[in-house]
């Protein structure tokens, strides 16, 4: 047996304040309160049903190039980069395609951090986003906690009044 009940009314009983002077997260939940609906999807999913192909890129860059996998992978090119342009392939008969002080190294690694730290600020940027909506979320879930459980106190207590109320009527009927 749901029954609407007014926000107004839910502001003042339970909050001891009027619905206008609410900040708008806790009108939001005062509303699904008094409606009986539930919160909405998770951050996760309300930010992946809003993501470009450009954020996910982004999110899987971030997550290849902040790794110990990809650190470990650079170092052992930079490391071959390097031996190979030494006097290994001057051995061979070979002249070394970027001899010491590895200008082209330079240069490519150049553009790798250009292009990297610019990709991964955007994935961070959409990691912040989440978080807010998480602990919008959270807050929200956690008020609509809170005003439950007062609800429920409320009515209980009500309860336990008519039953003492029943309970005098009965003994006082008796006697």
């Amino acid at each position: 047996m749901h029954q609407d009940v007014d926000p107004h009314h839910l502001a003042r009983e339970l909050l001891g304040r009027d619905y206008d002077d609410l900040e708008a997260d806790e009108q939001r939940v005062l509303k699904r309160v008094a409606s009986g609906t539930f919160t909405g999807r998770d951050a996760d999913e309300m930010a992946q049903a809003h993501a470009t192909y450009g954020d996910r890129l982004a999110d899987r860059v971030a997550a290849i190039g902040g790794s110990w996998g990809f650190i470990g992978v650079f170092m052992a090119v930079l490391l071959g980069w390097m031996v190979l342009n030494s006097k290994v392939l001057e051995s061979l008969g070979i002249t070394p395609f970027d001899s010491y002080p590895y200008i082209l190294l330079n240069l490519v690694l150049s553009t790798l951090a250009a292009v990297q730290a610019p990709i991964i600020l955007m994935s961070q940027n959409r990691q912040a986003a989440k978080d807010r909506i998480t602990a919008r979320h959270d807050y929200e879930v956690n008020l609509r906690t809170q005003l439950e459980i007062l609800r429920l106190s409320r009515k209980v207590e009500h309860m336990i009044a008519e039953v003492r109320a029943y309970q005098r009527d009965e003994s006082g009927g008796a006697a």
